[in-house]
């Protein structure tokens, strides 16, 4: 394969210090990291058309340098990056970096090197062009140019090395985190969610699939060497965090499969699938504590973006200031860099603003990033969105949950719905009311990086672009599978929907055993071992002839989670139909339980209640923090009755209640006492909404499980006067109807 190593102004591989004892020495100690600055693929488009993706802005911040400021925070000394589409863009954004120019004096690292491969067309054929090259001197990072995260790595890499001391057929370990019912907007991958399956007593991961609603048969088969193992976990709950220790021999292994592309789909699977043959171990670091995750698409794009500022990927914070030049403050829930100006009769919440950005009188902006020198009009509303550099939008204008590039022009009294991607230089000519129907994707360019015609039936007669189509012979597929649909649909648009997509309604299930679980009831679901997002264990399987391990994949929860909180956040006067239509739409791809439907909706709205109480949401009390999260939506109380609850018997009653209880006692930085407070309150509104009843409040008290443990008996105990209450109530009622009784008799 040709290609070639690309070191401009001859710096890029010196030594900034001299090393103690020779060069070989040095070179053997220095820890290496390889970044993977395109994935060749499209998730992105059209804005990575005209720019790479590892340049686009993640709240006013190049998305490589998260990347670079994480290497260099971890000792990293030399690094490699492996540069696709732009590369020369690439090259000239590091080259004139302060921070990162191999020639500067504030460069963390000893050498930057870019390589480029002419003719690559994936990952795996920067890989093996990286083996060939032989520049690779021992462990190494290898890692996605579109990673934020702040773990530690020395402990990581500690580990590593000693497996590695004790079996020398250790060449991997993979960086995972745990979600649990973590607040993080990323707690939950949309659309393909990674299976791993793993040896709980020393992190071995055994087998490596992908599922997605897209697929015909909604099951994982697992490998009969799986059962071989006196216990396993099979893990849906972890986000890949793009983040791997290698060792050279992963190089080699790369280079045996000329089919491999991806890391994940193609390597790890098939690595892990041909174990008894390159007798290789790969382990997985999976992490409680800790932020990472891909900007792999633009829904993790979107996530990614409001846990920054939630602050959960700490120090990246827009007050950081993580570029050079940059100045931002934070104050009142909004972070203004210099310059950046608010009519005083204009209202901004939670929210962004670059340097010398001007909103002008009247306007309503929230939950939006606004870049550098963008012109906001008079009377414009913005909601959840993304207005990069330049962009003007103009008198009147709507954009809502959008992104809107560079340069780009919305004209007068224009609608850019829900999910919109506008592309550099794109306008839109005044009073143009966009469709959601399709989702506009609109671009100055085609697939092909050639000018568009202008439609002006979708811009108007002033405007410029049209609509963006996907190449007709897409070779951006996560799934090989014959017959199954491409799930790269699901990830290529701002909002995931199933909408329009055609669902099976077969259950997810995992087969062991037996060819088909068809006949299965829920309640032999029930009684199987399942796979949920707590991490419950599955040890210790059988494979006698009669067993049959079948384990429910939660793809429900997450998605179902976050979808009802994003819902409660929108500063919108929409009712709660929508949501509700979403959620039943998830319900039924994924054939939830009612369980599992209980437990999402208590933590989604637990979640949006707690939200409420944090000072950058407002501060409020338990009491306004609970009424807001219920009753702020109209259509809400009737979603939580009708569906959380789901009927008038005392036990499902009790039921919510406890999934709220256990729903607050999992929101991390909430103490035992805040969180029994706000179920107290929570619990005394649904009371007051006629949503719960006090039979089920009580036997809720009642119930051994709401103080199963320590965290949940001090939560449980806040309830105690509201429960007083209920009971005197009641004895009230009871004495008030005997009274009755006795005047009836005389």
């Amino acid at each position: 394969m040709s290609g070639k190593q690309v070191s401009k102004g001859g710096a890029a591989n010196k030594s900034k210090k001299p090393a103690k004892g020779g060069a070989e020495e040095k070179r053997e100690d220095a820890l290496q990291a390889v970044i993977l600055a395109d994935s060749f693929q499209d998730r992105f488009q059209p804005f990575a058309l005209e720019k790479p993706r590892c340049l686009l802005p993640l709240v006013n911040v190049p998305v490589i340098e998260y990347t670079l400021e994480y290497l260099a925070s971890n000792g990293v000394q030399e690094v490699f990056i492996y540069c696709g589409a732009h590369s020369e863009d690439v090259e000239t954004y590091i080259h004139d970096s302060d921070r990162w120019s191999p020639e500067s004096n504030l460069c963390p690292f000893s050498s930057v090197d870019f390589i480029r491969v002419s003719d690559a067309s994936s990952i795996g054929d920067f890989l093996r062009d990286l083996d060939k090259r032989s520049i690779i001197s021992g462990d190494f990072i290898l890692i996605h140019g579109d990673v934020v995260a702040n773990i530690p790595l020395d402990g990581i890499l500690a580990r590593h090395r000693a497996r590695r001391e004790a079996n020398r057929d250790a060449c991997m370990t993979i960086v995972l985190r745990s979600t649990g019912d973590s607040p993080h907007r990323t707690a939950k991958a949309r659309g393909i969610t990674p299976v791993f399956v793993v040896d709980p007593t020393n992190g071995r991961c055994l087998q490596y699939e992908e599922m997605h609603p897209l697929q015909k048969d909604k099951y994982v088969k697992l490998d009969e060497s799986v059962f071989e193992y006196a216990e396993f976990e099979l893990r849906t709950d972890l986000i890949d965090c793009g983040i791997d220790i290698c060792t050279p021999d992963v190089l080699a292994l790369w280079s045996e499969s000329f089919d491999y592309e991806l890391p994940r789909k193609n390597f790890l699977h098939g690595v892990l699938k041909d174990w008894e043959l390159n007798g290789k171990i790969i382990s997985a670091e999976i992490l409680e504590e800790g932020y990472g995750a891909r900007a792999s698409n633009l829904q993790m794009y979107d996530c990614i973006s409001k846990d920054i500022l939630h602050r959960w990927a700490l120090p990246y914070v827009p007050d950081s200031n993580l570029l050079h030049g940059q100045s931002y403050k934070y104050k009142r829930g909004l972070w203004l860099e210099d310059g950046a100006h608010i009519a005083k009769n204009s209202a901004v919440t939670k929210s962004v603003l670059g340097k010398t950005a001007y909103v002008d009188t009247g306007s309503t902006i929230s939950s939006s990033i606004i870049g550098r020198r963008c012109q906001i009009g008079k009377n414009v509303r913005i909601e959840n969105s993304y207005i990069w550099d330049d962009a003007v939008i103009e008198d009147g204008a709507t954009v809502l949950h959008s992104i809107v590039a560079n340069d780009a022009v919305i004209g007068k009294h224009s609608y850019i719905p829900q999910g919109s991607l506008i592309s550099y230089g794109v306008r839109i000519s005044a009073g143009t009311q966009l469709s959601s129907k399709p989702l506009p994707r609109i671009s100055l360019f085609t697939s092909e990086r050639e000018p568009v015609k202008t439609d002006i039936k979708l811009v108007g007669n002033d405007g410029k672009g049209a609509q963006y189509k996907e190449p007709e012979d897409d070779e951006d597929s996560d799934s090989e599978d014959e017959g199954d649909a491409d799930p790269a649909v699901l990830q290529s648009s701002l909002i995931y929907s199933l909408a329009g997509l055609n669902i099976s309604r077969e259950s997810i299930s995992t087969l062991a055993t037996h060819d088909s679980d068809d006949d299965l009831s829920d309640d032999e679901y029930e009684q199987g071992f399942q796979a949920k997002a707590n991490r419950e264990r599955l040890s210790s399987f059988a494979s006698d002839d009669s067993a049959a391990a079948v384990m429910k994949l939660d793809q429900f929860h997450g998605d179902a989670v976050h979808g009802l909180v994003d819902a409660l956040r929108a500063d919108d006067n929409e009712d709660f139909d929508s949501a509700k239509l979403e959620f039943m739409g998830l319900r039924l791809a994924n054939n939830a339980s009612d369980s599992m439907m209980r437990k999402a909706i208590a933590v989604a709205f637990a979640t949006r209640a707690a939200e409420l109480m944090s000072p950058e949401n407002g501060g409020l009390e338990p009491t306004k923090a609970a009424g807001r999260a219920l009753t702020s939506k109209k259509g809400a109380v009737k979603f939580i009755t009708e569906v959380g609850v789901g009927g008038n018997k005392v036990d499902l009653h009790a039921e919510f209640a406890l999934a709220l209880q256990k729903a607050l006692a999992a929101i991390k930085g909430l103490d035992s006492a805040r969180a029994g407070t706000l179920l107290a309150a929570m619990l005394q509104q649904l009371y007051n909404l006629d949503v719960l009843e006090e039979e089920g409040i009580l036997a809720w008290w009642a119930d051994a499980r709401a103080a199963e443990n320590d965290t949940l008996s001090k939560i449980k105990e806040r309830s105690r006067v509201l429960v007083e209450w209920l009971e005197n109530a009641d004895e009230e009622d009871s004495n008030e109807d005997s009274d009755e009784e006795d005047e009836d008799s005389d």
